[in-house]
């Protein structure tokens, strides 16, 4: 059992692993082990939360915490089969320090004895136990055996605790300030707990945020992915208890017999064992409430309550409450616990649920949706009505951005199809719909559905293409690529628009791996397949992939038609964009990608191949916030599906920023080069090098900058990848002259320049300049410094422009000739400014200072001392974002944007969110002005 199923009454719990993390408690578990404290000012706490919400396992924490330090551990249990025994839970507290009690006055051990029934008679007091004397011979045992050594006392499932020991022990709480004795008690949400209530702090346990039930389920051993995970946090609804066996539950069936398409998911048998005893002697009524309230979703109880569902009043409900099995707010009745959920309706009969269902449709006349799915759980059978009813939901699903809720929907409505080509075709659709919820398993299942139910060759091709459009995100590169060649080469003759598509994703596996012999198979199928103007953009799109630099005048002068052409198309644009990024046209690709994210977000979907190539794109405008939005957006949803190839792709870029602001850690980078293949994935190896070669050079390690950046080249000097290493020569040539390896990059920097000749865009052929003039003799460096500045298009790359000009700047500077020098020294530092470029506004202002321009005076960045991840979450929240929205574009917890605000606003010398606006606008007016 997992450790956040720790509190299940007389459930055997094994011991957590101590190296295993608690996922999402972290500021619980530090309340915690501050009430350990000496000097804590409360020396107990109350921990309160539902049944699995990980109450037993910060308790078990705390004592291995305890232990380590030292310190003695007294434990006890609730057990609801000992609650009505008086003292039973005080006599398992004291248990293993009975002996001590001897050592007790006379009188505070005759109680103590007499309460737990092993003393001799004592008439002389009265016939039952003096509760205030036991309170206080408890409190002098702890306080005796607090002169030993510190005290741990641990009550778990005190709701059990019987009535004489909770109010002995709660006695002695309240007087435990000042001893070396800490008291932990965990309890469930809304038991009322004698003598704690108002006297001991209390810390609720509530659901895990999104993030943090995100981890906990990245933890399992079969951790779910797709539609099936985004049920389980559906309906586990935050409980670390529930995620954890629904996982369980639903890998297991989804091996054996597949999962249930519609309501809760099933239970496993342990947990069934636990509700069922509850479940048993219901009244009709209260039976048939409860599997009403299990068969709808989370929002249909408002809807339908005055249609049929007893009101909140109802008596029906009672037994229920009574059973624990519900909880009654105002007008409102929720289960207890979602497992409780699971649990009524799996032990219904299938006609009950069916009457269950047909009950509830009828009452959703006015929400088809949620009506065509209760209809679609009532079928035993294939109906082609209800078929169509989901067909209908999900194009509404669809036209809202639901690709998951529409591939659903696709793919029920193709289970109840009565004709199996119809069957197909939707499964075909679900399948395009499921490629963008990222999960390459799902997209592969209903592929297979399609090749069981047709041999009709046209729905065989789509269902092909949609399979092929998501495997371009593994890391497993050549097989991938011969699958998609072949099948594509296959369908040329009889399907060549799906062929065509084929090749597309086939060039996108080009693209990651660089294998050059991929392009020359690539080139040989699209010469097969037959011209056709209504295809130009797919095969624009498989030659500016397969080889941007071949035909790069010819590609760009496509562009301005593709991009009309995809007008208020948001895919079609961003298709454009990426294009538009590997032919170095990329304020043409920002615009693209600005126009579509402004009619489609992302969020919660992954983009297609590629998708790296936003990030990219602005980082190489400045907008680098932007960019490690995208980044982080990219990379959780790419850990939720698996998509290990998205999550190191978008980490290298993520790695190159951080490394620009002067963040030196390589985590990013190293965490991108440890899920994939360098052999296999060259352009993710050839963006992690040059990230760490850039997080060296910010150290001032040019001998290490330079041997990362040189493995961004073959021993002999190649590109290791036909696209992505190219932008690294000027980075290598600046390592080089710093190490003294000047005459081996020079090599590497002519066999570039060689290789592209006339294809060069303008921004390589800068490149090439800056690096030719970094390593030329200093009396020959000027005319190429000056060649790289020359075309006024290089100002789309601000950061990669502001290095030319310090690199002019500095060379002006030593041939002194320092007026010179101050016009490009000033435009650099105010880009570098601009963009919180650190190691370079450092390096700008040593120069600054020797060309004698005074810059000692410049007020400081106000957000130089915070790290990028804060300086993120200054700016979205300067902006009036919230903690909650701020995560969202993050992909953080609200409790850790919370957190960074906290330890940020000292260090800005603010107190409040309202002063961040004005400050974030002070530090932007003094960059334009130093």
């Amino acid at each position: 059992m997992d450790e956040h199923t720790g509190d299940l009454g007389a459930v055997p719990r094994p011991e957590p692993d101590p190296g295993e993390p608690i996922v999402g408690r972290d500021a619980e578990l530090a309340r915690l082990v501050r009430a350990m404290d000496s000097a804590s000012a409360d020396p107990a706490a109350v921990l309160v939360g539902d049944m699995g919400t990980g109450k037993s396992a910060l308790l078990d924490r705390a004592v291995r915490h305890a232990e380590a330090g030292g310190a003695r551990v007294l434990r006890a249990e609730g057990s609801e089969l000992e609650s009505s025994l008086a003292f039973s839970a005080l006599h398992q507290l004291l248990r293993p320090v009975l002996s001590e009690v001897d050592r007790l006055p006379d009188r505070q051990r005759a109680a103590i004895l007499d309460a737990f029934g092993t003393g001799p008679a004592m008439p002389r007091y009265s016939s039952a136990p003096d509760l205030m004397l036991i309170g206080v011979a408890v409190l002098s045992l702890l306080s005796a055996l607090g002169d030993q050594r510190p005290v741990l006392v641990v009550l778990d499932d005190a709701q059990w605790f019987d009535r004489a020991s909770l109010d002995a022990l709660s006695f002695a709480a309240r007087r435990l300030e000042g001893e070396p004795v800490t008291m932990l008690i965990g309890a469930r949400g809304g038991d009322h707990l004698p003598g704690f209530d108002r006297h001991v702090p209390t810390l609720i346990l509530g659901p895990l945020d999104n993030a943090a039930a995100n981890q906990l389920l990245d933890l399992q051993p079969k951790s779910p992915t797709g539609h099936t995970r985004t049920r389980i946090l559906d309906q586990a609804g935050g409980n670390p208890l529930a995620l954890v066996e629904l996982t369980r539950t639903a890998t297991a069936a989804d091996a054996a017999t597949g999962l249930p398409t519609a309501g809760p998911l099933p239970l496993s048998d342990h947990l069934e064992r636990i509700f069922a005893a509850r479940l048993n002697g219901l009244p009709a009524a209260t039976a048939r409430a409860l599997l009403l309230l299990a068969a709808m979703d989370s929002v249909d109880f408002t809807i339908a309550a005055s249609a049929g569902l007893p009101n909140a009043e109802d008596d029906a409900w009672l037994p229920a409450e009574q059973a624990r099995l519900i909880r009654r707010t105002g007008r409102d009745v929720r289960f207890r616990h979602p497992l409780v959920r699971s649990a009524v309706y799996h032990a219904a009969s299938l006609g009950a649920r069916r009457e269950a269902h047909l009950a509830l449709a009828a009452m959703l006349r006015d929400e088809p949706d949620r009506r065509a799915w209760h209809l679609a759980a009532a079928c035993p059978r294939p109906d082609a009505a209800v078929s169509a009813e989901l067909e209908r939901t999900a194009a509404r699903a669809r036209r809202r951005g639901g690709h998951a809720a529409a591939a659903k929907a696709l793919q029920r409505a193709a289970e109840l199809a009565p004709q199996r080509e119809n069957s197909a075709r939707l499964l075909v659709e679900a399948a395009a719909a499921a490629v963008f919820t990222g999960d390459i398993a799902w997209v592969k299942e209903l592929a297979a559905a399609v090749r069981a139910r047709t041999d009709d060759a046209k729905l065989l091709a789509a269902a092909a293409v949609q399979a092929g459009r998501l495997a371009v995100l593994t890391v497993r590169h050549s097989v991938v690529f011969s699958r998609l060649a072949d099948t594509a080469e296959e369908l040329a003759a009889r399907q060549p628009a799906a062929g065509l598509e084929l090749l597309a994703h086939a060039a996108v596996v080009r693209f990651y791996s660089g294998a050059d012999t991929q392009r020359h198979r690539i080139q040989d199928i699209l010469r097969s397949l037959t011209e056709d103007a209504s295809y130009t953009g797919l095969r624009t799109w498989v030659r500016a992939v397969c080889d941007p630099f071949g035909d790069r005048s010819e590609l760009v002068s496509l562009l301005p038609q593709l991009a009309a052409e995809a007008q208020a198309r948001p895919e079609q644009l961003t298709t454009v964009g990426i294009m538009a990024w590997l032919l170095d046209e990329t304020p043409q690709a920002v615009r693209a990608f600005d126009e579509a994210f402004a009619s489609w977000e992302l969020q919660g979907t992954l983009p297609e191949g590629l998708g790296g190539a936003v990030a990219w794109a602005y980082v190489e405008r400045g907008r680098w916030e932007q960019a490690r939005e995208a980044c982080a957006r990219t990379i959780a949803v790419g850990r939720s599906v698996g998509l290990d190839h998205a999550v190191a792709c978008a980490a290298t870029v993520d790695a190159a920023v951080l490394a620009y602001q002067g963040d030196a850690t390589a985590a990013r980078a190293e965490e991108a080069l440890a899920l994939i293949d360098p052999l296999e994935s060259r352009s993710v190896c050839v963006y992690a090098r040059r990230a760490l070669g850039a997080a060296a050079a910010a150290e001032g390690a040019y001998e290490t900058a330079y041997d990362q950046l040189r493995m961004v080249f073959t021993a002999d000097g190649a590109p290791l990848h036909y696209h992505a290493s190219y932008p690294a020569v000027a980075d290598l040539a600046a390592a080089a002259v710093r190490c003294g390896r000047r005459e081996e990059a020079a090599a590497i920097v002519e066999r570039c320049a060689r290789a592209l000749a006339e294809s060069a865009s303008p921004r390589l052929r800068a490149l090439i300049n800056r690096a030719r003039g970094l390593l030329a003799d200093p009396e020959d460096a000027e005319p190429h410094f000056r060649a790289s500045l020359a075309d006024p298009v290089l100002a789309h790359w601000p950061f990669e422009r502001a290095q030319i000009l310090l690199d002019l700047a500095e060379w002006l500077r030593r041939r002194r000739r320092i007026a010179e020098a101050r016009t490009p020294l000033t435009e650099a530092l105010e880009t570098f400014r601009r963009l919180g470029a650190h190691p370079w506004i450092e390096r700008a202002r040593a120069e600054s200072r020797a060309a004698g321009l005074d810059v000692t005076d410049t007020a400081p960045d106000a957000l130089a001392a915070l790290s990028p991840q804060q300086q993120q979450i200054i700016r979205l929240a300067a902006r009036g974002l919230t903690n909650r929205e701020i995560g969202e574009r993050l992909f953080l917890s609200p409790r850790t944007v919370s957190s960074h605000l906290y330890r940020s606003f000292p260090k800005l010398g603010i107190t409040a969110r309202s002063q961040l606006r004005d400050l974030i606008e002070d530090t932007l007016a003094t960059a334009g002005h130093s």
